[in-house]
């Protein structure tokens, strides 16, 4: 009987949730406006050839930045994003750790990384291609992210109307100065970025 009382609460509870977020799932439905960075849910993965036998992958973390998004006029946005490198993180303690030494990313001198978008160009109904400015390790390169929007709605647990996307690109890191072991472990860099975004409270 208890069990049953707790499924069925459950249940209604997730009910609930789902019915109040006010879903958004087409891109012209999304407000338009100012965002922030919602930091927590926000993840960028990379991955690379380790020697020819695997795909080696990590993450960075602790993203900040802004988004101001024109759903009406997509070409019209703008993302302004800050990476902390020192939050790289892999499977490996001792890689990790060689990851944020001179040889690598030398987060000492480099601590951030920064990227700046130049233009937006929708190519689908919730499909994207961001090009902007990469800056990582002193060095600042133009990259392509391709965005697929997820969906929108008022986040539940906070209240915050949130935007979510997902982004892929391909960098080569021999391009900002990091090329140890190049080409026994691979110069492309496969990165895979979940972004969400809180809209900012008009003033």
């Amino acid at each position: 009987m208890k069990t049953r009382f707790l499924k069925s609460a459950g249940a209604a509870f997730a009910l609930a949730l789902l019915s109040s977020t006010a879903y958004a799932a087409n891109p012209a439905e999304v407000q338009s406006g100012a965002y922030t960075v919602e930091t927590t849910h926000t993840q960028i993965g990379f991955s690379v050839l380790h020697f020819g036998f695997t795909y080696y992958s990590g993450q960075f973390s602790g993203v900040t930045g802004a988004l101001q998004l024109d759903t009406a006029h997509p070409e019209a946005s703008h993302l302004n994003v800050t990476i902390p490198v020192s939050s790289i993180s892999t499977t490996s303690t001792v890689l990790t750790g060689e990851l944020k030494n001179s040889e690598w990313f030398d987060v000492a001198k480099y601590p951030d990384a920064t990227f700046v978008s130049t233009q937006v160009r929708r190519t689908g109904t919730d499909e994207a291609l961001v090009t902007g400015n990469l800056t990582l390790h002193g060095v600042t390169h133009p990259e392509v992210l391709h965005v697929h929007f997820v969906g929108a709605g008022v986040n539940p647990m906070d209240k915050a109307y949130t935007v979510g996307f997902q982004a892929e690109a391909t960098i080569h890191r021999s391009d900002f100065g990091v090329k140890k072991y190049v080409p026994y472990v691979g110069d492309d860099v496969t990165l895979t970025i979940a972004g969400a975004f809180e809209k900012t409270a008009a003033k």
